[in-house]
């Protein structure tokens, strides 16, 4: 092994001083300074390339200005004075480790742990611009324990304090433009880019770091290295130390124009070959700064940005829903479900509302559900309120009529005392609606459910002893019956007494084992809470009715059996029309009840009590009204015992 030219260690050597002063006087153009420093020993080799880029020349300016002025400042270095000696390292490696060996050496023979030079010393280096070739330099420098500062390069590795501990930077940490990279695409709301990078460790690196930031914000990589032509938002780290321009051999492989984020300094987009530059970041962000957008990249946001999403937004009130076998940002927007809304853009999921909440029209907020009863407001209540006031009066009228000809043979026939009952029992029929208008509480749930029953029972177990009555009088008129000894007053009012008992117990039965109450219905009718009243025990509400019904078709079939009778006071014909429209209307009900709900299934059930109760007044009791007000002659036991011959004559 040849000796080298010297033997001294080189932290024991000092270093030459070379001035660049020549090459920057400001009496001449840029162009003409540049040219001339092509000839500078150190920065010619790259320069011989065909140019000297503007910018890395700027910094050579500033550097010189700077160590200039420091030197002619007797305040703040007193007695010492800076040199330099400059090298271009073209961007690259080979000739990174070339300089900083000559450095150390001399300027004759590169000889590791050896220097030539004579007079200064090395304080430290200042480079370089780019991470790469930082790293190459640190690597060297750090085993002679210089110092280093580097006023470009951003590469995280260059902050492990154990690796790298003389190794300083006057920019921020490559973790920062990260975060910037990061704020911008969800400032401008893409969320599916794609990374160019160098085909080099330090650009592996990169596209690590950066591919770990993006994807931890949600942000898709369509992909790495390689163009893809459904892509139309590019990242891009491109390592050229000439800074060539960037194109591709078919410009048919790609969607024209082509948009682009460059966040690497050292690129200039302006030369990018099909290529159209929508942001440029020119260094990293100062710490706790925050990422704001320039004038021109918050106008063109908002006029018709680049498409940088496989799929469009997902506009609150809808949530994204994956597209099977597609990428994690290629998805669906399906609205909120029942009940459910979304108050933000690409929500994930829908929040369910409050119980007591529904959604607005569009889904994105949850608003109060509208209550819902048979409130006197609606015009259905004016109705039915007006139907049953003017029945309950016709009721009223028709007992004052009946009590006036109380002793007429119309009235008395059958038994007057349960036609008054039964009017009796029909008006309270007509005014029990009342106990189903209004709000719902405890106390109307019972009574309207106890009261309508018990009414009901009473005006049907009337009609029924009247058909008992009308029956038993035919098998009597037979000679030799012995049905004679049921006949007369007594067992009408047994039948009448035993009937409504039975169901009187019942009632008393169902207000004791679970008696009907108040009820806030949340979830049968979307938006609504419907307050209504719950019947509390069904068995006990169905045999209300099961029994009302059991009476009414009693009533129906022994009406209609005697119903040809050639008696004058037969009313066996009107019990059985009377009977029939009781039952068509409330068998009707039944399918009309259990299909409806809320204040629906109210109005069905007070228009059931109102039409049944009015068919049996008009049915069984307008025919006797008709004859006491305007054919009198007929309401005379001659004219009935006339017409009872006739009719046995007929028969």
């Amino acid at each position: 092994m040849v000796d080298p030219p010297c033997h001294q260690p080189s932290w024991q050597r000092r270093v030459q001083v070379q001035s660049l002063s020549s090459c920057h006087s400001s009496s001449e153009p840029l162009e003409v300074r540049m040219l001339r420093c092509k000839q500078l020993p150190g920065f010619g080799p790259c320069a011989r390339r065909g140019r000297v880029h503007q910018r890395e020349y700027a910094h050579l300016l500033t550097f010189i200005f700077a160590i200039n002025e420091i030197n002619h400042n007797l305040n703040i270095l007193t007695n010492v004075t800076l040199g330099y000696h400059i090298y271009d390292s073209c961007g690259d490696v080979k000739k990174v480790t070339k300089d900083v060996l000559q450095i150390l050496s001399g300027h004759t023979r590169t000889a590791p742990n050896y220097s030539c030079m004579e007079r200064d010393n090395v304080a430290g280096f200042i480079g370089d611009l780019r991470s790469d070739t930082t790293l190459q330099m640190a690597q060297l420098l750090n085993l002679y324990g210089y110092t280093q500062i580097s006023y470009g390069a951003g590469d995280s590795l260059l902050s492990d304090r154990k690796m790298y501990p003389n190794v300083f930077r006057t920019v921020m940490d490559n973790e920062i433009q990260y975060v910037a990279i990061v704020k911008l695409l969800e400032k401008l709301k893409w969320n599916w880019v794609g990374i160019i990078s160098s085909d080099d460790e330090y650009g592996e690196r990169e596209i690590r770091q950066l591919s770990k930031h993006l994807t931890n914000h949600g942000i898709c990589i369509e992909f790495k290295m390689l163009v893809s032509v459904t892509s139309h938002v590019y990242l891009v780290h491109y390592n050229d130390p000439n800074n060539k321009e960037i194109h591709f051999k078919e410009k048919g492989d790609l969607p024209s124009p082509l948009d682009i984020v460059n966040w690497i300094t050292h690129v200039d987009v302006t030369h990018v070959t099909y290529w159209r530059p929508v942001g440029h970041f020119d260094e990293c962000l100062p710490e706790n700064q925050q990422l704001t957008l320039s004038p021109h990249l918050i106008t063109w946001k908002h006029d018709q940005a680049p498409r940088g999403r496989c799929s469009d937004e997902c506009l609150p009130g809808f949530r994204k829903v994956q597209k099977e076998g597609y990428h994690i940002c290629c998805y669906n927007c399906v609205p909120c479900s029942r009940g459910e809304i979304s108050n933000r853009s690409d929500s994930e999921n829908c929040q369910m509302c409050p119980e007591n909440h529904w959604p607005n029209n569009d889904k994105t907020v949850c608003v109060d559900k509208t209550i819902e009863y048979l409130s006197y407001e609606n015009i259905l209540v004016s109705f039915f309120s007006l139907s049953s006031v003017i029945l309950s009066t016709i009721s009223l009228c028709i007992f004052g009529i009946f009590f006036w000809f109380r002793n007429t043979p119309i009235v008395k026939a059958n038994n007057r005392n349960l036609s008054f009952i039964l009017l009796c029992s029909l008006t309270l029929s007509f005014l029990s609606v009342f106990l189903f208008l209004g709000r719902p509480v405890d106390i109307t749930c019972m009574l309207q459910q106890v009261f309508f029953a018990v009414v009901f029972t009473i005006s049907v177990s009337s009609i029924l002893a009247k058909t008992i009555m009308v029956f038993i009088a035919f098998k009597a008129s037979r000679p030799g019956s012995s049905c004679r000894n049921w006949v007369g007053v007594k067992l009408p009012n047994t039948v009448m007494l035993f009937c409504s008992s039975n169901q009187i117990l019942n009632c008393v039965l169902w207000l004791y084992i679970s008696p009907p109450f108040q009820e806030y219905d949340m979830h049968s009718s979307p938006g609504k809470i419907i307050i209504q009243c719950n019947e509390g025990s069904t068995l006990s509400f169905y045999i209300t009715l099961g029994y009302i019904g059991f009476l009414a078709a009693v009533s129906f079939v022994l009406a209609f059996m005697v119903r040809t009778l050639p008696d004058s006071f037969n009313e066996a014909k009107y019990i059985t029309f009377s009977m029939l429209v009781f039952c068509s209307v409330w068998i009707a009900m039944i399918p009309a009840y259990l299909s409806t709900k809320g204040k629906n299934t109210v109005a069905v059930e007070i228009f059931s009590i109102l039409t049944s109760s009015a068919g049996i007044l008009i049915c069984l009791l307008f025919p006797k009204v008709y004859i006491l007000l305007l054919k009198p002659e007929l309401n005379t036991r001659k004219s009935m015992m006339e017409r009872r011959m006739l009719k046995n004559i007929q028969n």
